[in-house]
């Protein structure tokens, strides 16, 4: 048995339906990426997290992940427990196309999958089935898989160790090269949350990012000499949903910030508040759980 902190291997080109074992089982903070195509010819396809590969009786499925592409298409997600499934969670948006390529990633988390497809969040599934329980991973139906990576992301950490509203001092003051790093989940009923990075010395606020997820606006904008500036609102897609981990990573360049979203680049700040040196507080506020913050 492989201990689950070893790397695990990449299956490429498996010829499918494919099943096969999950080595060292399944563990919160553990991505499953897995990079294929959907044929011309597609009805639907699934992804199995299974607990075995027994055949009859079925083996329990904990998460089933299922694109259909009938009429508009949706994606089914369900569990199946003693050969019975249970409730249908039916997802309308639709990110798989016939004949294009996609990346679908698969975030372990304690209580639920967080899926994500072409970098744009999907879906979350809580689990009815415990994930000590899942050590198969099983893939059928018309599709074409390239590649299924099993990727180590370190624990995820586990309830909230900061209290929201939280003002924090960074290790250190800000300058070029420096990062800020903050692990989260969005509230499952959410308005809106705020993330500013600010001096101690004055009321300024060099970086206010605010996500609105009721209009799915993401604003951004400072706050010096005691007044607002211009908002900057434009953004490829609107990153955040209800319930939703993040890990929201803010990196100071020389003439900006650039602000990154489970690892997808969201946007860029040109700095207003130009005295780098003097910004040292971070400050979370709104409909959000803080899990972890850390700078170096």
């Amino acid at each position: 048995m492989m201990s689950s902190d070893e790397p695990q291997k990449t299956i490429n080109n498996p010829i499918i339906p494919y099943v096969g074992t999950i080595l060292g089982g399944l563990v919160p903070g553990q991505l499953v990426v897995i990079h294929g195509s959907v044929p011309d010819d597609a009805d639907r396809f699934q992804v199995d997290f299974q607990c075995g590969s027994s055949i009859k009786p079925r083996a329990d499925v904990a998460f089933h992940f299922n694109p259909r592409f009938k009429r508009s298409g949706c994606v089914v997600c369900n569990t199946l427990e003693k050969e019975k499934w249970g409730w249908e969670e039916i997802t309308y948006e639709m990110p798989f196309q016939k004949g294009k390529s996609f990346e679908i990633i698969i975030m372990v988390l304690k209580d639920k999958f967080q899926v994500t497809v072409n970098e744009k969040h999907l879906l979350l599934y809580n689990h009815r089935i415990s994930l000590e329980r899942i050590d198969t991973l099983g893939i059928y139906g018309k599709v074409r898989i390239k590649s299924i990576d099993f990727i180590s992301n370190g624990e995820t950490p586990d309830g909230s160790r900061f209290g929201v509203p939280y003002v924090g001092r960074l290790d250190s003051a800000l300058r070029p090269g420096h990062t800020v790093a903050i692990k989260g989940e969005v509230n499952k009923n959410p308005n809106s949350f705020s993330v500013n990075l600010k001096s101690s010395d004055s009321t300024d606020i060099a970086l206010h990012l605010n996500p609105r997820m009721k209009t799915k606006v993401f604003v951004r904008n400072s706050y010096l000499h005691d007044s607002w500036g211009e908002e900057e609102k434009e953004v490829a897609n609107f990153p955040f949903s209800p319930g939703m981990y993040f890990e929201l990573i803010i990196f100071c360049d020389v003439h900006q910030f650039k602000v990154a979203i489970n690892g997808v680049h969201t946007l860029e700040y040109k700095h207003r508040f130009k005295q780098l040196e003097k910004i040292n507080l971070l400050e979370v506020t709104g409909d959000v759980q803080l899990l972890d913050v850390r700078s170096w």
